[in-house]
């Protein structure tokens, strides 16, 4: 929209050029002057939600006699229109902007106003029938829009999107659970052999986190419920009804099937962002689980020959372009770097949200776009990390089979008929001259041998209070 025929507007600063067919004003345009900074805009998600405030104000200003009807249907049906993204184009500022994100709320409401122009026969530009700021933003500020546009269009993708996704993966491990459950591998600690464990337990644990995950992210969308609007200017509500706020929520929990409710207190929610940094900490905790989750993996799949080698993963591309046949765990690293992503995103909210002077934390704008990023890349990355990866993964019984004989921690179970002591010089004997304890101890007579092999049972090892005794 740079080039082409320009057409004159004016704002409270004075005249600007710009596009003919732009649907936003003067002041947009400053700001798409004054911000050339990244080139990444508000997504789709938070468009989204700015539309639905927008449509909002409009059906309870109308219900409260405020706005004439002629005026309230143009505006619900051009801020339709930017929820349903048709005028995305529109929206060109880049997210490091002014920290209120004034620039993005003004964007709106001059969209919208001039659309309402259009489809009312007149000129774009045109503020003789629908007002950006009179109308649009009746009952309204930017510090009260824009922190409800983050918690509305970051609840509505963390339902909608990240809570399925999350729930599919689980599903999935607790698959792979049941299938490997009667297979036995060695356990390990501090990266060395420990006791054995069932694959299952080891899925069965990755299962786990994966369903808290989701619960933390159901957390996280209970906390952005909780919705700044009705503060207006510095959350006391100054220019607009009392009623304003309730009504708008009632038409937005419509909209979403969320049920959002006026903030408790409006100088917490409008200084304060801690609901998105709460929210962020929750998204990267899920991170975490998935980062160990994808790297376990990856581990124990390593080799296939000459690594750990005890599941097998899909073979998702080739893995090197100069050593045929090879196949690397790039679903798992994928993963991995989205995870790394979101632990940076969250660095940034942190430090975002701590920013928060008197009556407004005065950079939002950042932390809408990293919240919904996250939100994103973990919602996408989890659905074809389970597709992919999970959903194929193959266990190989006979390699965990070798390395359970083969350790040296088979001499824990022993520990309790023979003695620490014993033990131990049984497991430095096993490292130095290669034997299995197994071959050892039959070598050396430590048990009968019905007693070895009840107490040497991996099978039993497993579970809570085996000791190898059959009891």
């Amino acid at each position: 929209m740079t080039g082409g025929r320009k057409r004159m507007e004016k704002d409270s600063m004075g005249e600007m050029s710009l596009p003919e067919s732009a649907l936003y004003g003067a002041s947009t345009q400053r700001a798409l002057l004054n911000f050339p900074v990244s080139g990444y805009r508000f997504s789709r998600p938070f468009i989204r939600a700015l539309g639905l405030i927008k449509w909002a104000a409009a059906q309870a200003n109308h219900d409260l006699g405020l706005l004439d009807a002629e005026r309230a249907a143009l505006i619900v049906q051009a801020a339709e229109e930017v929820i349903e993204g048709k005028l995305d184009d529109h929206f060109p500022l880049d997210i490091f902007q002014t920290g209120s994100g004034t620039s993005t709320n003004t964007n709106g409401n001059e969209v919208i106003a001039n659309r309402c122009a259009q489809l009312a026969g007149k000129k774009i530009g045109s503020r003789e029938l629908v007002h950006p700021n009179d109308h649009v933003n009746m009952g309204q500020s930017s510090n009260d829009v824009i922190p409800s546009a983050i918690h509305i269009s970051a609840a509505e993708q963390l339902k909608n999107h990240l809570v399925p996704a999350l729930g599919k993966l689980q599903g999935a491990l607790d698959a792979k659970t049941k299938e490997f459950w009667d297979i036995i591998k060695i356990g390990r600690t501090h990266l060395m052999d420990a006791t054995p464990v069932r694959l299952g337990q080891e899925f069965s644990g990755y299962a786990q986190q994966i369903a808290y995950g989701k619960q933390r992210t159901e957390k996280s969308i209970d906390v952005l419920r909780e919705l700044a609007l009705g503060g207006t200017a510095v959350g006391t509500g100054l220019n607009r009804h009392v009623d304003l706020p309730g009504k708008m929520l009632r038409h937005i929990e419509q909209r979403t099937g969320i049920a959002f409710y006026e903030a408790k207190n409006h100088f917490e929610a409008q200084s304060g962002k801690d609901a998105v940094v709460e929210a962020s900490g929750q998204l990267k905790t899920i991170a975490v689980s998935l980062f160990k989750i994808a790297n376990d993996i990856r581990l124990l799949g390593s080799g296939p020959r000459c690594g750990i080698g005890e599941i097998q993963l899909p073979a998702t591309q080739p893995g090197s372009s100069i050593m045929p046949g090879k196949v690397n765990p790039v679903m798992c690293e994928s993963m991995m770097m989205v995870c790394a992503q979101v632990f940076g995103n969250d660095a940034a909210i942190t430090w975002a949200g701590a920013n928060g002077n008197f009556e407004l934390n005065v950079m939002m704008p950042v932390m809408a776009h990293d919240l919904l990023e996250s939100t994103r890349l973990l919602a996408n990355v989890v659905d074809v990390f389970c597709e992919k990866c999970v959903t194929g993964i193959t266990a190989n019984k006979a390699r965990c089979e070798e390395l359970v004989e083969l350790s040296m921690a088979m001499v824990t179970s022993l520990a309790p008929k023979i003695g620490y002591d014993r033990a131990a010089e049984l497991a430095k004997e096993s490292v130095r001259t290669g034997k299995t304890v197994r071959e050892l101890c039959r070598e050396k007579k430590i048990l009968p041998e019905k007693e070895l092999s009840r107490a040497l049972d991996p099978v039993s090892m497993t579970e809570p209070g085996g000791t190898g005794s059959g009891g």
